[in-house]
């Protein structure tokens, strides 16, 4: 526990958690409400008819934007957690973050076609990128690092961001879907705004962690950060130029350079890290047995964020959409994944806080979750090897895939948050927890380009392929487990 932390390590008025827990809970909450909801009707807007309100794009390329979509919005935490550490405060950047989310929203609450949508994007990129990494940090400054509460902590606020996926495709997905995707996209930014309030009605309750930045700019260093800043946006906006001076600013080239961008970035970040001055012997051995659990990770959610753009799409073509005799829009299967989480959650809390000392360690359900999420996939080859991919698939289907990688989750997600901070340089606890969603925006960089080989004809051969390789490095990461431990400093 940070010395601005005056959070008691007797309150335990949340469940058996610090009180400053349930204003984070919330608060996320709403977020993931809002980013969940716009996730439930993004794919379908981009590829419905225009004439049904929709933008009319391909499905091959309506899947890669949803998957370069993706990868900026967990890329943008890099920002959002440096300005944390360095200017901001963690609390003030998780507010900054919330207001510029809520307009994204709101750009889209008026039929203004793709200019609309690259602001929306713009805005709900870079919020996230405030919000996301810091508020998840802020949960572990609510414990000290040898406070056994602190695994069980994260799942109880996993628990709360899906409960806000859980509730966004049933209220935002069928607004959008049968009455107006602009009605669907407002009612997202009123989540964000809810969540909003609960933040700054519950923020004493944090005590003063995340009041401050980590690791705040010196005089000297604000004019070199601001020269820096500036000479990327004019190397940014020259390479723009450049493209569209000759014709090749083209949708690929941004899904291209977006999928380069996700793979390199993480890269480049443990590098500076490692050789970082303010990183000491004892962190860099751990940010050494951090590498193998974050291309673990990276595995896992090439399965796991292929729910809004493959299955999504599965969903929308290729299931039987009448359940129990009733026809229920294609968006309300997106709930399935929090519902599992939501059932799962309490169950491997419980279970962690049981084992004590005996639960297996970090590297170890890592493995067992890429097992389990290449196994989700594996089992959605079933129905076009069992019955073609003409014949419309049973929804149980996707049910039994979404079970099976939501318990994949519960022993990589949650534990992959704890294990984050766990093993952060103290001068880059933000920015680690930054690097923890570049995983998922590495994922996404990925998956932008395998996503593009999905279709009915390759449908057997994709999910099978994918699952296995997921599998495949699940083994590795068992394998790997005792090196992995030694490295990491006397942190399980």
């Amino acid at each position: 526990m940070s010395e601005q932390t005056k959070v008691s390590p007797n309150d335990r008025k949340f469940f058996g958690h610090p009180r400053g827990l349930a204003t984070l809970f919330f608060l996320e909450m709403w977020e993931r409400f809002s980013y969940y909801g716009m996730s439930a009707i993004l794919l379908y807007y981009l590829y419905d008819r225009t004439s049904d309100g929709g933008l009319g794009l391909d499905k091959p390329t309506a899947s890669a934007l949803v998957s370069i979509y993706g990868a900026l919005v967990f890329m943008s935490g890099i920002f959002g957690g440096w300005l944390a550490d360095r200017v901001l405060g963690m609390r003030r950047a998780v507010l900054l973050g919330g207001l510029l989310i809520m307009c994204g929203h709101l750009a889209l609450t008026v039929p203004g076609g793709l200019p609309a949508l690259l602001v929306s994007m713009l805005l709900i990129v870079a919020g996230t990128g405030l919000l996301k990494p810091n508020v998840s940090s802020l949960v572990g400054e609510l414990y000290s690092p040898t406070d056994n509460r602190r695994d069980a902590g994260f799942s109880l606020f996993y628990m709360g961001i899906n409960l806000g996926a859980f509730l966004a495709p049933y209220l935002v997905g069928t607004l959008g879907q049968q009455i107006g995707y602009h009605l669907g996209f407002g009612l997202a930014a009123v989540g964000m705004a809810v969540g909003l309030v609960a933040y700054v009605r519950g923020r004493g309750r944090l005590g003063r962690a995340g009041d401050v930045p980590t690791n705040p700019l010196r005089a000297g260093e604000r004019r070199q950060a601001g020269m820096r800043a500036a000479a990327g946006v004019a190397v940014l906006a020259v390479a723009v130029v450049a493209l569209g001076v000759t014709g090749s600013l083209t949708v690929q080239t941004l899904i291209n350079a977006v999928s380069v961008l996700a793979v390199l970035l993480p890269a480049a970040y443990l590098i500076t890290m490692l050789r970082s001055p303010h990183t000491d012997a004892v962190e860099r051995s751990r940010l050494i047995a951090y590498i193998p659990l974050f291309l673990g990770a990276v595995c896992y959610w090439v399965v796991n964020e292929q729910s809004g753009s493959v299955l999504a799409q599965f969903a929308d073509t290729r299931t039987d959409l009448e359940i129990f005799g009733f026809a229920v829009p294609s968006s309300w299967f997106q709930s399935l994944n929090p519902i599992a989480t939501l059932v799962l959650a309490p169950t491997f809390a419980w279970l962690w806080i049981r084992m004590g000392d005996r639960q297996p360690a970090t590297p170890r359900k890592f493995a067992i979750g890429l097992l389990l999420g290449g196994a989700s996939f594996v089992l959605m080859a079933g129905p076009g090897l069992l019955h073609g991919v003409d014949a419309p698939a049973s929804p149980w289907w996707l049910v039994g895939s979404y079970f099976v990688v939501i318990c994949g989750s519960m022993c990589l997600s949650p534990v992959g948050l704890s294990a984050t901070t766990k093993l952060a340089p103290r001068a880059f606890l933000a920015q680690m927890m930054s690097l923890w969603f570049l995983a998922s925006a590495a994922a996404e960089g990925i998956n932008a380009q395998l996503v593009q080989f999905y279709r009915a004809e390759t449908e057997v051969g994709y999910f099978a392929g994918v699952g296995a390789a997921v599998m495949g490095a699940g083994v590795v990461m068992h394998l790997m487990t005792p090196w992995v431990q030694r490295r990491m400093g006397g942190v399980r």
